[in-house]
């Protein structure tokens, strides 16, 4: 497997993914690393920011979640933020040097008030030249379609998990349901953004088959965010085990390797993650964060940290080109440029 490129495969296997995690760590990154450098400048890392737009009182019962109505946790239900109010807290994204902005709410669904709402936010912060993406639990196709029309670039909706452990994790909906909302945003001609969440109990046989899922897609997911369970008070996963950090520096650089032109990216977790873990993450192939104090309900590392760390590694963020732009199309030929704090 070392003497080629990795190519962009849809046909892996289980066996095939669990084989890869079985790698000696040595080996496994190295192959991670010829991946990332095919198809990436390793030294530049996409930044986006995440806002919660309406947080809590959700009906699911997702384990992990402080947002749900059925988890006693100290998460305050709010209401839908104004247009205003996220117009300016993209704005405060844009100057600390976010490509992307991301907006969650905490719904199972939307309601048609709440998605015009919402495709009003899209537009107004595709404005101020960012690119776009959004979380709202599950989508139909008209509704998918609607959000494209105003401008969306991403929707986000993560597996979670394999197919085997989802139910030990929510029950109030089905595995089935999240890839109908993928199949979903696809048809409309949206990006996917969707990865899962490590230490939640599974194995990593679930890790294999959470990934075995992402990479068997049709059209691989342009983002994976692999989030390092953040554990919540008054949930059902508050006192699951915690993750060898190595296990989760094997599930970043596999991800490289089986969707090698996606961007990977670090997502929850990293407030409580080293520098040296993160470092590890990023030789594995990880070359997207989330930066900003919060993400969603859940602290993040700073973005006073983040800067220093990029120093320290000589990492640059990667710059954000519009559609349409005459600019070179590939990240590897771009000029990077700091954060700023």
């Amino acid at each position: 497997m070392f003497d080629s490129i990795p190519p962009v495969r849809h046909d892996w296997t289980r066996a095939e993914v669990a084989a890869l995690l079985d790698l000696p760590f040595n080996d496994l990154l190295f192959a991670a690393q010829r991946a990332h450098r095919a198809y990436f400048d390793p030294n530049r890392v996409q930044v986006s920011a995440l806002l919660s737009v309406k947080t809590g009182a959700c009906s699911e019962d997702c384990g992990y979640c402080g947002q749900s109505a059925r988890h006693d946790t100290a998460v305050a239900p709010e209401r839908l933020l104004s247009l205003a109010e996220v117009v300016a807290a993209a704005a405060r994204a844009r100057e600390q040097g976010a490509t992307r902005f991301c907006m969650g709410a905490a719904w199972r669904e939307p309601s048609a008030a709440n998605l015009e709402r919402v495709a009003a936010m899209v537009a107004a912060v595709r404005e101020l030249g960012l690119e776009t993406c959004v979380t709202l639990g599950m989508l139909t196709l008209a509704q998918a379609q609607r959000l494209k029309d105003a401008g969306l670039d991403y929707y986000n909706h993560n597996l979670d998990t394999s197919p085997e452990f989802y139910d030990q994790v929510v029950t109030t909906h089905a595995y089935c349901e999240r890839l109908a909302t993928l199949e979903h945003v696809r048809a409309v001609g949206l990006k996917v953004c969707s990865g899962g969440i490590l230490g939640l109990g599974e194995s990593r046989a679930d890790r294999a088959g959470l990934l075995q899922q992402l990479a068997t897609l049709p059209v691989h997911p342009e983002s994976v965010p692999i989030n390092l369970l953040v554990r919540i008070a008054g949930t059902p996963l508050a006192d699951a085990p915690a993750l060898d950090p190595f296990e989760f520096v094997r599930t970043v650089a596999a991800a490289r390797i089986l969707m090698p032109a996606s961007h990977v990216r670090l997502s929850a977790g990293r407030a409580t993650m080293s520098d040296e873990l993160q470092a590890l993450c990023y030789l594995a192939g990880a070359n997207s964060i989330f930066h900003g104090e919060r993400l969603l309900t859940a602290p993040n590392a700073s973005v006073a940290r983040d800067q220093a760390l990029f120093r320290r590694l000589g990492l640059r963020s990667e710059e954000y080109e519009p559609p349409g732009s005459d600019a070179p199309g590939s990240c590897f030929k771009r000029e990077g440029r700091p954060l700023v704090a």
